[in-house]
């Protein structure tokens, strides 16, 4: 009889014990999830803010916020590269589909131009010591980089955004280029034994007669 009182208490022991890691798997379970609810949308309130986030998502290899800050062409065309490549989306995306964000701290940002949903930015970029203007759109309450948008010829068509900077700067120092001396007067050199030679005209000229006009009789 003792022997099997013993035998049952182990068993609740065993039971309790199962009951209870079970639980705090569960309640682990239900705080992962719950981490995962609260994590924030990212919502950028101007396409300065936009890329500011990017570039921080980018250092910290923050795959999750980067594609929020894709536009959903943005997205498309990230995804369409990824299966060229034969790559994964978030490897794509890993250095936010824009050279300035290979500078290992944050570059100059100038020249912020919105109108309607619209939106670019000039930022430096530092590795070819240029400046990119950058496309951005308001998408879901929230400024996001649109080069999908750009290459897919869907941004901003009927180009209400003002030029930038750089582009107003390249343009008034091409038409400020000075023509090259030779670019009027560089003809092929002529040969005069090229030429071919016409025989002289005669001095001598036949006089022709002309007919006189017969008047018709009575």
């Amino acid at each position: 009889m003792k022997y099997k009182n013993k035998t049952i208490g182990f068993f609740l022991l065993l039971i309790l014990a199962f009951a209870a890691v079970s639980c705090q798997t569960q309640q682990a379970g239900n705080s992962n999830a719950a981490q995962q609810q609260a994590k924030p949308t990212v919502k950028a309130q101007s396409p300065t803010d936009a890329y500011r986030m990017l570039y921080a998502a980018v250092k910290a290899k923050d795959s999750d916020t980067i594609k929020q800050l894709m536009s959903k062409g943005s997205l498309g065309l990230a995804g369409m590269q990824a299966s060229q490549q034969k790559k994964s989306l978030d490897q794509v995306l890993e250095n936010g589909l824009v050279a300035p964000t290979f500078a290992p701290a944050i570059t100059e940002i100038r020249e912020e131009r919105i109108k309607d949903n619209f939106g670019k930015i000039e930022v430096k970029n530092a590795q070819e010591n240029r400046w990119e203007d950058l496309p951005f759109v308001l998408e879901d309450g929230g400024w996001k980089l649109a080069v999908g948008d750009l290459f897919a010829g869907t941004f901003d068509p009927k180009e209400t955004l003002p030029k930038g900077k750089a582009q107003i700067e390249t343009e008034a120092s091409n038409k400020m280029m000075p023509m090259p001396s030779n670019a009027v007067t560089n003809f092929p050199e002529i040969n005069a034994n090229s030429l071919t030679k016409v025989p002289p005209v005669s001095d001598k000229t036949k006089s022709v007669e002309v007919p006189k006009e017969e008047k018709p009789k009575k």
